[in-house]
């Protein structure tokens, strides 16, 4: 996790992500990049000079009514010495049952968007991190690029006035592949999403389009993260 913790702290220098008595609510699905996340904050906290807490939330969509097991997930907060809170909600059943959505993954995520924010305020928290790395960062750009005609991306820093929350992404500069690897080599406990619709979404297909780019011309995500960073893109 070493590597994982360099990427992070670089990330929180050159953004000025985390200030001094921050609590910071990481938003921890059970994936391989929350998972970095968590291990990668807490790690770094004990060495960059800056005085914060964090609080880790899982959020349960209780997909057919049940309950997720987290059980590794809350082993890995205690022995981290982070506080640890699950949320269990009916996100699942209102989007698969009750609305039967064709395209679920947009309600979906501001859903848990809400109840992330909400529940980091109930918690007493005024940031909220997010495990979005830098393959996401170019998926996104184009993304919005051939969906929408627009050129943006999802910022490294966002305030949001209406709920007075600070959104930061400390893995910015880490790529997937190395956090799979830190991930395993860690042996830190992964949880696989039982989503019906998981790895059919837009973002699936931008990662697979990306790929398949990138064996014809190699390193071309690195020169659109590069470009996108010299434009100012969205505040990178």
């Amino acid at each position: 996790m070493q590597e994982i913790m360099g990427y992070i702290r670089r990330a929180i220098t050159e953004y000025q992500m985390i200030q001094d008595g921050d609590r910071i609510a990481i938003g921890v699905s059970g994936g391989k990049d929350s998972v970095a996340l968590l291990a990668g904050l807490a790690g770094v906290r004990h060495y960059i000079g800056i005085d914060f807490s964090l609080h880790a939330i899982t959020l349960d969509n209780q997909f057919d009514g049940v309950d997720t097991d987290y059980s590794e997930l809350e082993a890995l907060c205690q022995k981290l010495d982070v506080p640890y809170t699950i949320k269990r909600s009916q996100i699942g059943q209102i989007i698969f049952e009750t609305r039967e959505e064709t395209n679920p993954c947009s309600l979906c995520a501001r859903m848990r968007r809400g109840l992330l924010h909400d529940t980091a305020k109930a918690l007493g928290c005024n940031k909220v991190a997010l495990g979005h790395h830098y393959n996401d960062a170019v998926e996104t750009f184009l993304m919005n690029l051939f969906n929408e005609g627009r050129i943006g991306c999802f910022s490294p820093v966002t305030y949001l006035s209406r709920k007075d929350l600070t959104m930061i992404r400390p893995l910015i500069f880490a790529s997937e592949r190395e956090i799979r690897n830190a991930v395993a080599r860690a042996r830190l406990p992964v949880v696989k999403s039982i989503c019906p619709v998981d790895g059919c979404t837009q973002r699936q297909w931008a990662k697979e389009y990306l790929a398949a780019l990138e064996k014809e011309r190699p390193g071309l995500t690195k020169r659109i993260f590069g470009a996108m960073r010299r434009g100012h893109i969205s505040g990178w």
